[in-house]
């Protein structure tokens, strides 16, 4: 791998890491429910979707924005850090948080490949 492809993904990793927290501070987690992170995750499965299906896995644009800024964007840790601080109080609502996102996350990721697939046929 280029150092200008590691670059690439640093710069995207800030940028979408930089959106997390934006929308953090936008979203408020309604009785300490991880609100904004479950909608950035399945906001960026879906545009990584999108993203897998237009840009070729090869193209350095899927690594600014796929691995880059969508993969700061979305987080697992803390999809797992939201978990973890609903169990102590409400451990089916945790339950449900996280296997809702991780569901919600991979149908999410589907549409948006549907959505980005090149239209075949059809009327311009």
């Amino acid at each position: 791998m280029s150092l200008r492809r590691v670059l690439l993904v640093a710069l995207g990793g800030t940028l979408g890491t930089a959106a997390r927290l934006g929308l953090g501070l936008l979203v408020d987690d309604p009785g300490g429910f991880p609100l904004a992170v479950l909608l950035a995750n399945v906001l960026g499965a879906l545009l990584i979707g999108v993203v897998a299906a237009r840009l070729p896995a090869s193209a350095e644009l899927r690594l600014l924005l796929g691995t880059g800024v969508l993969g700061g964007f979305t987080t697992y840790s803390a999809l797992m850090t939201g978990t973890l601080a609903l169990w102590g109080s409400a451990p089916l609502l945790a339950a449900a948080y996280a296997v809702g996102s991780l569901v919600l996350g991979l149908l999410a990721a589907a549409v948006g490949l549907r959505l980005g697939r090149p239209r075949r046929g059809g009327v311009s």
